[in-house]
């Protein structure tokens, strides 16, 4: 076994099991102090109190379990030590602002404000950003930097909003995201990049440990605060991703990265795109909740929580398989794979939509 294979092993333990023995002792402390979400808007689906502040210990397992096992020999890597500092800067800044609103609730404006610092910090001052679209769309040039800087920024606030819109269904987002981080953590240890390996596996082991608690029936809810830190960890991992060399993987397929990393993040893009545009026919706000989430058709359908979940988990990973097969059995341009792999997770999208459900 490998030093960074090993390294990647422990980081994924560790936060595992941080959030495994911690979680308990937080569902008591949130009953005891009443940080619980109640079931009294139409909108919820849960019928109890349930606590509300599990990112709390997400945040915790991450952070702890990163900075112990981060390996700094790697440091010759691109802004390995830079990405780390600032990551840390961004998700204590997130976890704040999360937890605030878990408890007491944010005012909109101060949330965004708070994602437009971030959002700095991230493609200005830690230079994470997209160079190059690799091909789509037929673009192979090198961005300028201010289009770089929007581009990045604009995906990072979309995956961010994306995370959090997709939190409404007892194991929803924690698995979700734990087949996201899993996918950004190998494509990354396949490539020899341990660090970002580290961070996807370290947030898929904090992510699998909150599952515990989480997939239905839920016990605790990830709130805000875990929602914002998943997020922001995911979006440094696409964007990282994007602009990732990928000689290692060659032997296999020459993946083209942008279609790949829109695969890997398909049901959050593709659930948001859809819920957005609902929004705007209708003249409201895209942040305003609602029952329009492929999640809700399900549930509509019949299905419980537990089969809607893993549905949406099978529907993510056919489509990420899809996409691999495409860019390694079909020889096409990147515009042409992106294509065929929209058309897959849309027409996958649209089934449950097709379906009456029993009521009708």
């Amino acid at each position: 076994m490998t030093p960074g294979l090993t390294i990647i092993i422990l980081g994924f333990l560790t936060s595992f099991f941080v959030v495994l023995m911690s979680i308990p002792s937080l569902i008591k402390v949130a009953k005891l102090k009443h940080l619980v979400d109640e079931p009294s808007e139409e909108r919820k689906l849960h019928s109890r109190s349930i606590p509300t502040i599990g990112g709390i210990v997400i945040f915790g397992a991450i952070v702890f379990s990163y900075a112990l096992w981060f390996p700094e020999e790697y440091d010759h890597l691109p802004h390995m030590l830079t990405n780390f500092k600032h990551l840390i800067a961004v998700l204590i800044l997130l976890f704040f602002v999360g937890v605030k609103d878990d408890i007491i609730g944010t005012a909109p404006m101060k949330k965004l404000i708070a994602h437009m610092i971030v959002g700095f910090i991230l493609v200005v001052l830690a230079d994470i950003r997209i160079t190059s679209m690799h091909g789509l769309f037929g673009s192979t040039q090198e961005m300028e930097v201010w289009q770089s800087y929007l581009l990045s920024l604009f995906v990072y606030i979309v995956i961010v909003n994306a995370i959090n819109l997709i939190d409404g269904l007892d194991g929803l987002a924690g698995g979700i995201g734990f087949i996201i981080a899993s996918s950004f953590g190998t494509l990354f240890l396949i490539n020899g990049n341990v660090p970002l390996a580290l961070l996807g596996f370290v947030l898929s082991g904090a992510l699998l440990g909150f599952l515990v608690f989480n997939f239905s029936p839920a016990r605790i809810f990830m709130g805000d605060s875990g929602s914002l830190t998943i997020g922001a960890i995911i979006s440094v991992l696409a964007i990282n991703a994007i602009d990732l060399p990928t000689p290692q993987m060659s032997e296999w397929f020459n993946p083209n990265a942008p279609v790949l990393v829109m695969a890997i993040l398909v049901y959050p893009l593709i659930d948001t795109l859809r819920v957005f545009t609902i929004r705007a026919f209708k003249g409201v706000s895209p942040f305003t909740a609602d029952k329009n989430h492929i999640h809700h058709r399900f549930i509509a359908l019949g299905l419980n929580h537990r089969q809607t979940v893993l549905w949406l988990y099978l529907y993510n990973i056919i489509v990420i398989v899809c996409a691999v097969a495409i860019q390694v059995y079909i020889e096409v341009d990147p515009t042409i794979q992106f294509i065929l792999t929209l058309v897959v997770a849309g027409f996958l999208a649209t089934i449950p939509f097709i379906i009456k459900p029993k009521s009708a």
